[in-house]
């Protein structure tokens, strides 16, 4: 080969060389562009949620109530609708002490058989003389006061068969004049007397129920 071949050839290799050096400069470039001009995004920052505490609810404490007295405290009278539904409520079964014995007693022997109403005046006759204290400090010492009730024997008050319905009535009216459960026509009177009879009192009349007259 003469010198001018050999030149030629180096010539041509030498630019082959260079094209495919371009070519892969070219290729390079185009692949490693992307990773040149892509934008590098900054990490998230992790999302830190704010704790705010949830409201305190608070029920108030209602203020107590305030006490109600009962209406039917010990010692109260109870209010009754008639006197037939007071008489009916009272207790007859059981002890008795003397006292209510002799007011009982007395109702029992003077008005068995008047309507309550006049069964009522009586005890109340009993318990205003007790009051009083002009006729005996105790109801059996007004019931058992000489001359003044005919039933008293000897200074005492006849006994009666409890399971008497009368008995039963007069023990419970007795109860409701003590407990001054019912305000009877005859609340002040002091003396009373059978219509039959004629005292010729000069006395204040207060009412007459039955077949008694009461006084003052």
């Amino acid at each position: 080969m003469s010198f001018f071949s050999k030149a030629a050839a180096a010539a041509v290799a030498t630019l082959s060389i260079i094209g495919l050096a371009a070519q892969s400069s070219a290729g390079l470039a185009a692949e490693v562009a992307p990773i040149a001009l892509a934008t590098i995004q900054p990490a998230a920052a992790p999302q830190v949620q704010a704790y705010i505490p949830a409201p305190v609810v608070t029920t108030p404490t209602p203020a107590p109530a305030p006490a109600v007295a009962d209406e039917t405290q010990p010692g109260d009278a109870i209010a009754y609708p008639t006197l037939a539904a007071a008489v009916a409520a009272q207790q007859t079964r059981g002890e008795i002490d003397e006292d209510m014995r002799c007011l009982a007693g007395a109702i029992y022997y003077e008005s068995k058989g008047e309507p309550l109403a006049g069964q009522l005046a009586v005890a109340e006759v009993i318990l205003n003389r007790a009051d009083s204290g002009r006729f005996g400090d105790t109801i059996c010492d007004v019931v058992k006061q000489p001359g003044q009730f005919s039933f008293v024997r000897g200074g005492r008050v006849p006994a009666v068969d409890p399971s008497r319905p009368a008995w039963r009535t007069a023990l419970a009216v007795a109860k409701v004049a003590l407990n001054d459960a019912w305000e009877s026509n005859a609340d002040d009177a002091l003396y009373f007397h059978a219509r039959r009879a004629a005292p010729g009192w000069g006395r204040t009349r207060v009412a007459t129920i039955g077949n008694h007259i009461f006084y003052r």
